[in-house]
């Protein structure tokens, strides 16, 4: 960090939010107790967890108070509430990071020095990395959003801050004064993209996005989908992220039935195709709630 930053040296609250997972909490944690900032706070929450992760994290972090939600309230109203805790503490910015990450020791200190220097940053996201290859680039920040053909993908090389839509919520530094502004995350987003909806209200607020290169996170990905199997947990993939999805675009789009049609829809297609009939059925049912006026 610049010797600026050092004297500044802003608060920052991390936002970690562990739901039946304490392995990936613990590594992450453990990760997090290196870093080099000198005023981070953690805020842990735990989102319901139905095993023992409580238990298991107290045991190996007995200073590290966590907040509980009774129950499973969605990634993103998890964040919130981890957020408005952080906010509650003083925090300047907030630091979203996955319990499936581990960190380098100077990530808080390059994204915070980023911020720092470009005050009309309202976030600024940091390089990903993929845990089972190291120098293999998951997404470089943030990526873009295509609200004809109902398609998003992350850069996976540095590309000018102007041509990120969105930035990636998996390590995400955002400024206070931006969620004073725009507000917090949306919560109908019950998980998945609710990184892009954020990042889409704080552009549309005259608020820029940025990267920091030197920041670097290791993401494991998606350790909490059980996307290898047809479990529930995959059924429950399908359903939020297409219900996700499909609101994203009734939100953001010109014209919401394009991208709708050309995404998930081609999506449902695909799977009827396919004889894919329990998750097409989820998928048919994500796009469904989307729609429904209490779709939360």
């Amino acid at each position: 960090m610049t010797e600026s930053v050092h004297a500044s040296a802003p608060r920052v609250g991390i936002v970690v939010i562990n739901y039946n997972s304490w392995e990936h909490t613990d590594a992450c944690l453990r990760s997090l107790a290196a870093l080099d900032y000198p005023h981070a706070e953690v805020v842990l929450v735990d989102n319901g967890s139905t095993n023992d992760s409580v238990r298991q994290l107290k045991a190996r972090f007995p200073d590290q108070p966590i907040m509980r939600i009774p129950s499973n309230v969605g990634f993103t109203a998890a964040n919130n509430v981890g957020t408005r805790e952080a906010l509650r503490r003083g925090a300047e910015y907030v630091w979203f990071l996955n319990n499936d990450t581990t960190v380098d020791p100077t990530v808080l200190s390059e994204l915070v020095k980023v911020a720092q220097e470009h005050p009309h940053l309202g976030a600024v996201g940091s390089v990903l990395y993929d845990m089972h290859g190291p120098e293999r680039v998951q997404g470089w920040g943030g990526g873009w959003v295509n609200l004809w053909r109902g398609q998003a993908e992350l850069y996976l090389s540095p590309v000018p801050w102007s041509q990120l839509d969105f930035l990636c919520g998996t390590s995400l530094l955002v400024r206070r004064r931006a969620m004073e502004e725009v507000g917090l995350l949306d919560e109908r987003y019950f998980m998945y993209w609710e990184d892009a909806d954020f990042s889409f209200r704080l552009r549309h607020a005259g608020w820029g996005l940025g990267v920091a290169q030197a920041a670097r996170t290791w993401h494991l990905g998606a350790a909490s989908t059980g996307l290898s199997t047809l479990t529930h947990k995959s059924l429950d993939w399908e359903l939020n992220f297409t219900k996700s999805a499909v609101w994203f675009f009734r939100r953001h789009a010109p014209v919401p039935l394009i991208p709708l049609l050309a995404g998930p829809g081609l999506y449902l297609i695909k799977r009827v195709l396919r004889g894919q009939w329990t998750r097409a059925a989820a998928v048919a049912r994500g796009g469904w709630l989307a729609f429904r006026p209490t779709a939360s």
